[in-house]
């Protein structure tokens, strides 16, 4: 059984603690903005990505008024605020927290929570009853208010999705059950589903006191006898010990309908959303809008990936079989509903990636040049120009050797050199270097066509 949690006092929206390396770490918020060559940044945390299409609309809102317009999926779902005027002072922290969105100033850059998007959607459990009390947990502990904006909490529905992203602490749901995992230990514990926000919060916790002497982040900035100490001390208050090795890849859910089983008789299934990617995790106000629109009118929720894609919870009704022809539109696809296939197309026509056949599929950037000072090359539109048929592996393009938000698992990795874009395939901890193309868009393209395959 858990052991009792430490006393904590709820942390007030104007004040709270202040971490020890808070002088090193440069993790952006909504109220420290990180300067960018494209203006300041401001990171808005989502816990576990999901939205209500108000919320929505005041991001949108915000990101008009003082920044670029545009909303900017991160490889963590969370949103970043480009182009903030220098002279915003407190009117986009003011606008967020009026929407729900900044519940504790205190702990605004540690409500790093990510879930599993399909969750309660697929067949799989749903987790929002572990989101809630996980960061409203986090939001009352004076002592998470210490977290790093790096520190990573994980919900996983059991599907492994998100268990393969190298988060700090994991929640994994078994049956009645779940299953704890610190860092990347092979061994979990495993606790009442019940205990489960409260254990992660724990762990955490420890987390701190562990790290007090190394100063480290995150888990694996700890030393060696240091992650084995507070692995131990977790397991002195959690469950039974379950070897489970965390998965390899990291899979996004896939474009299109998402279905479960409607447990009717006969058995059918149900389209209970949709799912669509975000090309290099960029969207303009009108895409922003659309996929707020069809949220309010299908069920008011939006779920922000750690992939750069949005789900859409329905109901969207019983896939219906095509009746016509395979020359007619994509409304009619074989294996789609009608509301589906209609909210489907909407969101195709303005550009976003709807089925597995789009070209954008598996490709990722970082911002480039001009937004960031590092970079070497503008990564976004060369990825643009690279862009050819569908790859078995995914590829991300880097502007600089920092590689900031790469994906995890098995990828190509375009990484842009003094001495040109080297192109490796990357798995896991291992690297496999491909190639080095110098100036040459054709050859680039044809090189990362070739590696992905």
């Amino acid at each position: 059984m858990l052991a009792a949690m430490p006393d904590s006092a709820p942390s007030p929206l104007s004040s709270g603690g202040t971490s020890p390396r808070d002088g090193g770490d440069a993790c952006p918020g909504t109220l420290r903005l990180h300067r960018a060559d494209d203006g300041a940044l401001a990171r808005v945390r989502i816990p576990g990505g999901a939205l209500s299409a108000d919320r929505a609309d005041a991001l949108l809102a915000v990101a008009g008024r003082f920044g670029d317009g545009k909303l900017h999926l991160t490889s963590r779902g969370n949103v970043q605020l480009r182009g903030l005027d220098a002279e915003c002072g407190g009117g986009p922290a003011e606008l967020l927290g009026a929407a729900g969105l900044l519940p504790s100033a205190a702990h605004e850059r540690a409500r790093n929570i990510v879930a599993s998007p399909l969750a309660g959607l697929d067949g799989s459990p749903s987790l929002g009853g572990w989101l809630s009390e996980l960061d409203s947990l986090v939001c009352g502990s004076a002592a998470a208010a210490a977290l790093s904006g790096r520190f990573l909490f994980a919900l996983d529905s059991g599907r492994g999705d998100v268990d393969a992203l190298g988060a700090d602490v994991t929640l994994i749901a078994e049956g009645g059950d779940c299953l704890l995992r610190v860092g990347a230990a092979d061994e979990v514990f495993r606790l009442p589903s019940a205990d489960g926000p409260r254990a992660a919060l724990l762990a955490a916790e420890l987390f701190l006191r562990a790290a007090r002497d190394s100063g480290a982040w995150r888990v694996k900035d700890l030393p060696d006898d240091g992650r084995t100490a507070l692995v131990r001390a977790v397991g002195a208050t959690a469950g039974p010990v379950v070897h489970r090795p965390r998965p390899r890849t990291a899979k996004a859910p896939a474009p299109g309908p998402v279905t479960a089983p409607d447990n009717s008789t006969p058995a059918t299934t149900t389209t209970t959303a949709i799912s669509v990617g975000v090309p290099l995790g960029r969207l303009a106000p009108a895409q922003w809008r659309l996929l707020t629109e069809t949220a309010r009118r299908y069920g008011n929720e939006l779920r922000l990936t750690p992939w750069r894609g949005i789900v859409i919870p329905g109901p969207f009704g019983p896939p219906e079989p095509s009746t016509q022809s395979a020359q007619s539109e994509p409304s009619t696809r074989s294996g789609r509903s009608g509301r589906a296939a209609e909210a489907l197309d909407a969101l195709a026509a303005a550009g976003l990636i709807t089925g597995p056949d789009s070209p954008w599929t598996g490709v990722g950037a970082c911002v480039g040049h001009p937004g960031c000072a590092k970079s070497l090359s503008d990564v976004r539109a060369e990825a643009g120009a690279a862009v050819g048929p569908v790859g078995r592996l995914p590829v991300y393009w880097s502007g600089c050797e920092r590689r900031c938000g790469h994906p995890h698992g098995e990828w190509i990795d375009v990484v842009v050199t003094p001495e040109g874009h080297r192109i490796s395939h990357v798995r896991g901890e291992h690297r496999d270097p491909r190639a080095v193309v110098r100036n040459d868009p054709a050859a680039l393209a044809s090189a990362v066509s070739e590696a992905r395959a």
